[in-house]
């Protein structure tokens, strides 16, 4: 499968620490670092078997003075960043980053949602700058996106007119309402959810899963490495467990595995 338009391609971690980010990820997805090369900044990619996954950077410094804290982003792949970045604001988004170009990679624009969700928009200058799609459940990648919103029925609207993302099946989880899946265009395999937060989450945020085998060793490597187990292991769907989790710089991920028996 190659990348098409709507496709979550690239994830960056913006970190107060990016050494320190280093070593904890490292220890609890099996990450790599290695330098990107790019002149004059300060930029990494983690990698899982010799391929990159996602960016660690500094949190930019006029972001930190306006309160910006370690957190985690995805970019999803466009025709056009420019158009798409209009087109938020029609919709009722905003563009934190106006449309930039990465020399020799792509141009991107940094947008929240009309709730307040950020998300990046991305185009590659050349087609092997955009990420491959990889088999879910793949060690070390990315396995799951999930939307946490004040009124997920709204928000659909908006991300179906954005990247052309289709409703997949409504899951029913009781007092917390309906967990919507989604899928890329013309259906598939959901690729993510979303739903309306609890009550005691703060603010509406994307939250991305990475898939580690055995779940139980991967959250005491959480602990252990100075983070948060803050929800599960919890079994979902499908036979795999999750955990929701807080690094020790106080951003919010998720992990996607497996549980022995016995």
């Amino acid at each position: 499968m190659t990348t098409a338009d709507g496709d979550f391609v690239w994830y960056e971690l913006m970190a107060a620490d990016t050494q320190a980010a280093k070593t904890f990820y490292g220890n609890v997805v099996g990450w790599a670092a290695q330098d990107s090369g790019m002149p004059d900044m300060n930029y990494s990619m983690f990698t899982a078997s010799g391929m990159p996954v996602a960016g660690l950077m500094d949190v930019p410094e006029r972001a930190r003075s306006m309160g910006a804290r370690p957190a985690w982003f995805g970019y999803v792949h466009v025709a056009n960043v420019d158009s798409s970045a209009e087109q938020a604001k029609r919709l009722g988004g905003s563009v934190h980053v106006p449309p930039t170009d990465i020399p020799g990679v792509g141009r991107f624009s940094m947008i929240a949602d009309p709730q307040g969700a950020t998300i990046s928009l991305f185009h590659a200058s050349m087609p092997d700058a955009a990420r491959e799609p990889v088999t879910p459940g793949t060690q070390g990648h990315i396995g799951w996106h999930e939307l946490y919103a004040s009124d997920w029925p709204k928000l659909f609207d908006f991300y179906s007119a954005m990247f052309g993302w289709e409703k997949g099946e409504g899951v029913d989880m009781g007092e917390m309402g309906t967990y919507q899946l989604f899928t890329r265009a013309g259906g598939g395999a959901p690729i993510g959810g979303m739903f309306n937060k609890p009550p005691n989450v703060p603010a509406n945020f994307w939250m991305y899963y990475f898939s580690v085998g055995e779940i139980d060793p991967a959250m005491a490597r959480v602990t252990s490495g100075g983070g948060q187990a803050l929800m599960g292991p919890m079994q979902v769907p499908g036979g795999g467990w999750i955990v929701q989790c807080m690094d020790p710089q106080g951003a919010m991920f998720a992990l996607l595995g497996s549980r022995g028996q016995g």
